[in-house]
Formats: structure tokens, sequence, C-alpha cells
């Protein structure tokens, strides 16, 4: 079976543009874990809600495993990493409309997850017939 990629980023992208189209502000929810890098004290029962609009962030990249940007909290700049996995929902602000997903499990970002050493196969490889 062909591990087939998640919808759920293309969704996040799509509620975003559709906000940005529409002149709304894109907020995203997001359950706080051990990947999320987000400001600890704007952190309120596990999860924060961020602003992730244009004039509220730079650099934001909405890519398939998570999230990054920069943004300013109480006048510090601040790194964001968010796993995909981790967001909840995002919505406009104006209006409430958009979309909200189970709260899952994040993963450790792909690049801070070390390759696997599997052992080559010993011995010849053996062939079936299936019929």
């Amino acid at each position: 079976m062909i591990d087939e990629p998640s919808t759920k980023p293309y969704l996040i992208r799509a509620i975003y543009e559709w906000c940005a189209d529409a002149g709304y502000t894109p907020y995203l929810a997001v359950q706080v874990d051990e990947y999320t890098q987000v400001p600890a004290g704007y952190v309120k029962d596990g999860q924060i809600v961020l602003n992730v609009g244009g004039d509220a962030v730079k650099n934001l990249q909405l890519g398939n495993e998570d999230i990054s940007c920069s943004g300013r909290f109480g006048g510090a700049a601040h790194q964001l990493m968010i796993p995909v996995a981790a967001v909840i929902g995002i919505f406009a602000k104006e209006t409430g409309q958009g979309l909200v997903f189970q709260a899952g499990e994040s993963a450790p970002p792909s690049s801070a997850v070390p390759p696997e050493d599997t052992p080559p196969p010993q011995g010849r490889p053996q062939l079936k017939v299936v019929k």
C-alpha cells in the first residue's frame, strides 16, 4: 500500500489563500507540544492561536510537514515552527469561517529524525510466484 500524502497541509493553504483573497485575517489554532516552537508565555491550556496574516508575520512557509515564520510577541521577535499535525484549525478572524481538524499527536520535523539504519538483506534474494 502506498502512503498517500495528507490533505491537511493543502486544506490549510487553501483556507489561508481564501482569507487573503477575501481580505480576512487568517488565524491558526495550534495544539502545543514538544515539537511546536512558539513563545511559551502565550500558550493557554496547551494551545495557542496565531495571527498568520501578511501584516503579522514574515517569511511564512506553509509546508507539507511544518509551518514556519517569524513574528513579534510583546515587541520581541520569535521564530515559530509548527508541525502541520499540531494545527487544530485555521479560520478567518472576521467571520470565524474556516476548518477545524482533529487534534493529533505531532511528530518531530523530518529534518530532526535521524535516518534508520537498516542492515542489508543477508543471503540470496527469494522470489515467489503469486497467482
